[in-house]
């Protein structure tokens, strides 16, 4: 006599599981080099965001400061204090590992927030250059390709140069880090216009795209609610990579003195300030700042080239 009894079929997977079993995240469980990469971003942005829990001093406080605690070396303790400090003092006595967490929340919040305005940018200049076409398309794309020809370094520096110049002197400290902001951000719109420009030429032509046409939808909505939903992994993987670039460039131009002003130094002044002393022995103001800017940029980098082949559907 047979069992006529149904086989159990078991549960569908929920959604934490049917997320670990995409294909986006085995590919990132097989890459070890974007794990570690994934885990060092994590574990800076986490110490920038909380400083000031992390941080065991306040370096901008000048009523936390003793400049008798002026070029203390790493894990040694001063000889007048009595005070040890894990990476070392720099010359005003501040904790080089406090001011390391502060400055890199400028350099991150300068980074994030530039990206932000590039991508904003680019993204809707490329949709209209890609869809409309005609002198909108010639315009956009003249502009992009005149700003090519210059290095992003120096349309940051002068787009900074002008946007400080017409700021009140009373203002330019407080503007400078918003100043810093428009500059790159201005300076690195291209790359998202172009590869935009490209996606949306040839979704245009595709069905969906005819069919919204034929329903009656506006350009505008064909744009936002069709075309861009589509044009977004491109997008994402230059926004990874341009995140270290902007940081970089933040570091360069705080480096050459025309970045984030003293009062709010980022990653890109303490290596200005650590340089002054690398030739007089007190070479961890410089080293550990340094090293820092590189573990951030090179870990985005790393993950952004990771990125770029999970989300190309030729390498799957």
């Amino acid at each position: 006599m047979t069992d006529a009894r149904p086989a159990s079929v078991p549960p569908p997977p929920g959604r934490l599981r049917r997320a670990w079993q995409s294909d986006f995240l085995w590919s990132f469980r097989r890459a070890p080099v974007a794990m570690v990469s994934f885990l060092v971003v994590t574990v800076l942005v986490l110490a920038a965001v909380f400083a000031p829990l992390v941080a065991p001093h306040d370096p901008f406080n000048p009523a936390t400061l003793n400049l008798m605690n002026g070029f203390t070396p790493p894990g040694q303790p001063n000889a007048f204090t009595g005070e040890s400090f894990w990476l070392g003092t720099d010359d005003q006595g501040r904790d080089v590992f406090s001011t390391i967490l502060y400055g890199m929340r400028i350099s991150l919040f300068v980074g994030f927030s530039a990206v932000l305005l590039a991508m904003v940018l680019g993204v809707l200049l490329g949709l209209l250059a890609g869809y409309l076409g005609g002198w909108t398309e010639t315009v956009i794309m003249r502009v992009a390709d005149v700003q090519l020809t210059f290095p992003a370094i120096l349309v940051a520096m002068l787009i900074f140069g002008i946007a400080k110049g017409i700021t009140p002197p009373e203002y330019r400290d407080q503007m400078a880090i918003w100043v810093l902001i428009l500059a790159i951000g201005l300076s690195d719109w291209v790359q998202f216009a172009r590869v935009v420009r490209g996606a949306t030429l040839v979704e245009k032509n595709k069905e969906y795209v005819q069919a919204a046409r034929l329903v009656g939808r506006s350009p505008f909505a064909i744009m936002t609610r069709h075309i861009l939903p589509n044009v977004l992994n491109p997008v994402l993987v230059i926004a990874t990579i341009s995140l270290a670039l902007a940081i970089i460039a933040e570091a360069t131009l705080s480096f050459l003195g025309v970045g984030a002003p003293p009062t709010k130094p980022s990653l890109g002044t303490l290596i200005r300030i650590g340089q002054e002393f690398m030739f007089s022995g007190e070479w961890w103001i410089l080293f550990f700042p340094a090293l820092t800017l590189l573990a951030l940029a090179l870990s985005i980098n790393l993950l952004g080239d990771w990125l770029r082949d999970a989300l190309n559907p030729r390498l799957r």
